[in-house]
């Protein structure tokens, strides 16, 4: 048992040195235990890792230990000399078979297997960090095309390339040396999956494994063009099983006991949860990305803040102003990493970072622009300086370790994640990358982090513009340069969100752009095999046939590569024919066979090419293939949905619209056909609510203001719809009107107001309602009741709100001119307000709107005329009873017996030219409600002249 705990301890040991390479803690490491014999693998693994912490990483894969562990002879070799994809399947297919074969040999014991799995994985993590060494930190020279110096082919890393995009997504430009992160994953699965099956119980001793795979899987979707859904997949699984193991700072300590140093054990939590942090922000889920940070956060034993500081931001500056300043309080258990502010209201053990000091990273660049890198704060509790004194030496910033200074970058991706993009988000990035600026002592990768911040950050400015450019020059040549070492550059290259080369070099040569130095920009983008963008820049200097003339130079040495397909059909149709370059679908076709049937985008070109044709059916088909491949593709859901819709498949274009705005909810035209699709279902309250959030990114859409109305009053919800019928009204210049919908707003308010009634004079303040019959009713209120009086009072008070609404909304509509609907609207609303005079006035223009000779024609305008003339003299009826008037009982007689007098005219009755003039629309009951309205006023008329008092003749 004993020696087993040895071995066991052994292994753990080798783990943490492992680890240890891309932590940045101390590298001294523990003397070996030697009470027990060392197994004869132990100086292989010892002399592995000796290399790997060197950086030597080509050393351990051509060394004759790796070639012992795979049996590679020169003969092997040879028996794969072939230039093609199915050669290399075959080598590395037979390599993996030899590595099982090494892992289970059954003439070891349980201890030499446990070594085994760990000299694996050193070759593996060797093949990664080599990846990462061509492809993150550099520099790029140094390693062969193939991890085992084996026959260096294009065609092999095609194959690698292949395997790559299998997850369903193309390689984000031009990556170098694929076979290496392909050959780490598949050693690292391969000893997983053994190790898992039961077949040895070494597990123990090698949990940091799925640690190693979480960084493998995530590099590979770094590289990557899209987000994959396999590979979030994987990632969770990764992730999960690492913070099982290492989650929390009892458990490391558990694992590695006394082989941990002081800081590894904050560091080691830390820095796990900051690769979780970036996992989850690649994927999109700020949320969760946010919690791992404030981990990592309080794991580093920091507790981070902004203040404002007065200070000088620009050279010729006079005044001070507020400069934002981050403030550090970091752990009182580490005295080297506290010291006092130099600001009174901080807190004693709070650092003021950010401030100006002698770095030598900033010296010569101040003199590039007025700007400073750095604010120069005033010096306010120095008595030996003026309170008003300019600091030019200031306190010295707070030395912070990489996996604070990672913690603090980290909080500039949630910035940008969770502000507008605009002017001021970078300014709330600025303290951060600026406290990192103020470091005297860095690593190479945090440095080139905080330096692709800063350039990002001032490029977006034109006083500064010209040194980002300066310092992106620098930082390329930097990237690409001998010194530092590899060894120094791989410290923390996981911990923070750097990009990788070519997409490094992508930014420098869009900034070229913007700068105008288009020449030097089309040299990169061409290195890098990034052809939209330089596609982008030949068509600004308007050379579009150079640039069809690389593509498809391009193509005809891949005929298989459906970017370059999507470029020539999708760009350049109008300009060239397709017919000397690929027949039709044939390029997507050779895709799928090369990559067997595994090409996501190739499947997708062909989705849209049968959706262009019509043959909907077929493009919902194969975009519902291509999501199979990769689920988190951006813009396939939605056109799942839209090819779902043509095809009159109305669930599957709602499940995909609404996959759409899962993995993007600011995606507001999924959101409207969301809502739109809920309409043709007859479901109004979901549409209501896809249509709120579809009109958070769309609000300048009259249509979608107008749907969204028309849903808002089918709910009830009738402040919603009047605010989204004046949108309507203000985005169309008042000339798009839902006269339907007023109707029903207006005949809704009618219902309202008339079934509230005052009272007596005891309870005036109280409304009744009039369903008496149902006491039980909420919306009835009873006299003396408080409560209900205050709900009554409530209720009232909305309507009457209500009502302002919609007199604003026809207002404006009445002001440039409305039709005989409207008046007839903007009449009952006057009418609503007690406003009869001003609503007989509105009637009035609504019957003469309707009148013309046209009218005696069409029998149902007749209808409308005799409806709205009775309601008009009804008006002038109430008008007349509650002023006393005759004026307007005169006025509604002349009126209605002109109407009763028309159609009493001879049934037909022809012009001098024949024309019909005429037709009797006396068999209405339009007609009956005028002749007895007539009848009315004739009555109220004699009445109102038997009340006039005698006339004295004088």
């Amino acid at each position: 048992m004993a020696e087993y705990q040895h071995h066991l301890h052994l292994l753990r040991h080798y783990e943490l040195r492992l680890l240890r390479c891309t932590t940045a803690t101390q590298k001294s490491h523990p003397p070996t235990p030697q009470s027990y014999p060392a197994t004869p693998l132990h100086t292989v693994i010892t002399d592995a890792l000796d290399l790997i912490e060197a950086g030597r990483y080509a050393e351990v894969l051509s060394s004759g230990a790796t070639r012992n562990i795979f049996g590679i002879e020169e003969e092997f070799f040879s028996e794969f000399s072939d230039d093609s994809v199915n050669c290399a399947d075959g080598f590395y297919s037979e390599l993996m078979n030899r590595m099982g074969s090494f892992l289970e040999d059954e003439s070891v014991n349980e201890v030499e297997r446990g070594f085994r799995a760990v000299l694996v994985m050193c070759i593996a993590v060797s093949a990664f960090l080599g990846f990462t060494q061509c492809n993150l930190t550099g520099p790029l020279d140094g390693l062969p095309l193939c991890p085992l110096n084996a026959n260096a082919f294009k065609e092999w890393e095609n194959w690698a390339r292949i395997q790559l995009m299998s997850s369903g997504s193309d390689l984000f430009g031009k990556t170098y040396n694929l076979q290496y992160i392909v050959f780490a994953k598949m050693l690292l699965m391969r000893t997983k999956d053994l190790l898992f099956e039961g077949s040895f119980t070494s597990m123990e001793g090698v949990r940091s494994i799925s640690w190693w795979l979480a960084r493998v899987v995530l590099f590979q979707q770094k590289v990557l063009d899209e987000r994959s859904s396999s590979l979030f997949d994987l990632l969770q699984v990764f992730i999960g099983e690492t913070f099982h193991h290492f989650g929390t700072l009892e458990k490391v300590s558990n694992y590695w006991g006394a082989e941990l140093h002081e800081e590894d054990l904050s560091s080691i939590v830390s820095m796990l949860h900051l690769e979780a942090g970036i996992l989850e922000y690649t994927y999109g889920r700020i949320d969760s990305s946010r919690l791992h940070f404030e981990s990592a956060e309080v794991a580093s034993g920091l507790e981070l803040s902004v203040t404002g500081v007065l200070g000088f931001r620009t050279i010729h500056q006079v005044e001070p102003k507020a400069q934002l300043v981050l403030v550090a309080n970091t752990s009182t258990s580490n005295s080297r990493d506290t010291c006092l502010s130099t600001i009174p209201e901080l807190p004693a053990n709070a650092s003021k970072i950010g401030e100006n000091n002698s770095c030598v990273h900033q010296n010569g660049k101040d003199e590039i622009s007025d700007v400073l890198m750095m604010p120069r704060l005033l010096q306010n509790d120095n008595p030996g300086i003026g309170a008003q004194c300019i600091q030019t030496g200031g306190t010295i910033a707070v030395p912070l370790n990489a996996i604070q200074q990672g913690v603090i970058l980290a909080q500039c991706l949630l910035i940008e994640k969770r502000t507008r993009h605009d002017e001021m988000q970078r300014w709330e990035m600025a303290p951060y990358i600026e406290a990192i600026d103020s470091q005297q002592l860095f690593i190479f990768i945090v440095r080139c982090f905080c330096d692709i911040l800063r350039i990002r950050w001032e490029s977006s400015r034109s006083h500064t513009k010209e040194r980002a450019l300066l310092m992106m020059d620098e930082l390329v040549q930097r990237i690409y340069a001998c010194s530092p070492g590899v060894a120094q550059r791989i410290h923390f290259c996981y911990g923070v969100y750097l990009p990788t080369i070519h997409a490094l070099r992508k930014e420098y040569g869009e900034l070229l752009v913007s700068c105008g130095l288009i020449g030097e920009a089309i040299k990169i983008f061409e290195q890098i095999e990034l052809w939209n963008n330089l596609i982008d820049c030949y068509c600004l200097l308007g050379k579009k046939a150079a640039a069809v003339e690389l593509i498809k130079a391009r193509l005809s040495e891949m005929p298989s590569d459906p970017r370059l397909c999507d470029l020539l059909k999708d760009v350049f149709v109008p300009r060239c024919s397709l017919g000397d370059v690929t027949n039709d679908d044939a390029c997507y076709e050779k895709a799928l066979e090369v990559s067997n049937n595994r090409s996501a985008r190739a499947k997708r070109s062909l989705a849209r090419s049968a959706y262009n044709r019509g043959d909907y059916e077929m493009s919902k088909t194969l975009w519902e293939s291509a999501m199979a491949l990769n689920s988190l593709y951006p813009g396939g859901w939605f056109a799942l949905g839209a090819a779902a819709l043509k095809a009159r498949d109305i669930e599957k274009a709602l499940d995909g619209f609404t996959r759409a705005v899962q993995l993007d909810p600011e995606n507001g035209e999924a959101w409207n056909n969301i809502a739109c699709l809920h309409m043709i279902k007859k479901k109004s309250k979901e549409s209501f609510i896809a249509f709120k959030e579809a009109l958070k990114f769309k609000r300048d859409s009259w249509q979608l203001w107008e749907n969204y109305s028309q849903v808002a009053a089918d709910i009830g919800n009738i402040r919603q719809a009047l605010e989204a019928t004046l949108m309507v009204l203000e985005l169309t210049n008042n000339k798009r009107i839902d006269s339907e919908l007023l109707e029903r707003i207006t005949l809704e308010m009618e219902k309202r107001t008339s079934t509230r009634q005052p009272v007596s004079s005891e309870g005036a303040n109280n409304d009744s309602c009039t369903g008496s019959a149902h006491p039980s009713d909420p919306n009835v209120i009873h006299v003396g009741d408080s409560t209900s009086s205050e709900s009554g009072m409530g209720i009232s008070r909305e309507n009457e709100n209500l009502v302002e609404v919609l007199g604003k909304v026809l207002q404006k509509i009445v002001r440039s001119g409305g039709g005989a609907d409207i008046w007839g609207l903007y009449a009952r609303w006057l009418k609503l307000k007690r406003d009869l005079t001003m609503c007989s006035e509105a009637l009035l223009k609504q019957v003469r709107s309707y009148q013309g000779s046209d009218m005696w024609k069409d029998r149902d305008r007749f209808k409308k005329f005799a409806d709205a003339s009775v309601e008009l003299c009804n008006v002038y009826m109430e008008i007349s009873s509650s002023t006393g008037s005759r004026r307007e009982l005169l006025a509604a007689e002349m009126h209605l017996r002109n109407i009763v007098k028309q159609p009493n005219w001879k049934e037909r009755e022809t012009s001098t030219y024949g024309v019909f003039q005429g037709e009797r629309f006396s068999d209405t009951e339009e007609f009956k409600d005028v002749e007895a309205c007539l009848v009315e006023v004739k009555m109220k008329l004699e009445s109102n002249l038997e009340r006039a008092p005698p006339v004295v003749m004088m």
